[in-house]
């Protein structure tokens, strides 16, 4: 196991399931591990855990992700607290019966899976480009999902024939999908950017019957994040440490379109 001493890592929703999990493996190889989360309590509590585990060092950022007021403030944080980004983690995120069954909205009127899964990310990831960029060789993975689901560009927010589990997989593949999109955008800068199912059915508080392990995902997202014979590699899917195939609409140019458009309204 290498040590990544000089490494500085940001983890959404890092207080609980996969996210501890990869907070606990960073802080064993010496990272610095920026830890974020919704409770101070519980951050504070993982950042003592992590810096008596061997981390380099921790530091701790608080944000809402259903709010894109307060996600523009995590960044805006970042930016102002860190010198440099090499890897982002954006893991943080809702199923499909947790918070609720029932069709719900952010504070800013948006579909509330799309806008904690997706969207938040989508703006974190905008906003913390020149730190990456400045960073470069720099990661950022999107820990995603093999449940995926086309997304109704006639009807985004699902104000129509909602059910947790179609909003939940159209959040996760349109994750897949920014990544497939902003791959050559970011072409030329070193900073690669991926997406990943870590393992199917973890046991997480959005999981009710867990199928593999924490440890399993760990190790897939972890090669995603370190590995060097994954250096340069970038606008892929993979399936734990498989690259695999997505949703159809994953390669549809047009669609991709689409979706950085709404985005970039939604955000605006």
């Amino acid at each position: 196991m290498t040590d990544l001493p000089t490494k500085r890592v940001l983890i959404t929703g890092a207080t609980d399931g996969l996210g501890r999990g990869l907070a606990l493996a960073l802080a064993a190889r010496r990272a610095t591990v920026l830890v974020h989360g919704r409770n101070a309590v519980r951050a504070e509590a993982l950042a003592t855990e992590l810096r008596a585990a061997g981390a380099t060092a921790v530091r701790v950022y608080l944000a809402d992700l259903a709010s894109l007021a307060e996600v523009r403030a995590l960044a805006k944080a970042v930016l102002a607290g860190e010198p440099g980004l090499d890897v982002l983690v954006n893991n943080a995120g809702i199923g499909s019966t947790v918070p609720t069954r029932e069709r719900a909205e952010s504070p800013d009127g948006i579909e509330l899976r799309f806008a904690v899964n997706y969207l938040s990310h989508y703006l974190l990831t905008r906003e913390l480009l020149p730190l990456l960029k400045r960073s470069a060789p720099a990661r950022i993975v999107h820990v995603s999902s093999a449940g995926q689901a086309a997304i109704d560009m006639a009807d985004p927010m699902l104000t129509r024939n909602y059910t947790g589990a179609r909003a939940y997989c159209q959040s996760k593949l349109a994750q897949i999908m920014s990544t497939f999109d902003m791959a050559p955008e970011l072409d030329g800068t070193r900073v690669t950017v991926n997406a990943i199912h870590p393992a199917t059915f973890m046991p997480t508080k959005i999981v009710a019957q867990p199928i593999s392990t924490i440890a399993e995902g760990v190790e897939a997202t972890m090669r995603l994040m370190a590995d060097p014979s994954l250096a340069g590699v970038t606008g892929k899917y993979f399936n734990g440490v498989h690259e695999a195939r997505a949703d159809a609409q994953a390669y549809d140019a047009g669609a991709r379109a689409q979706l950085r458009a709404l985005s970039n309204k939604l955000i605006a």
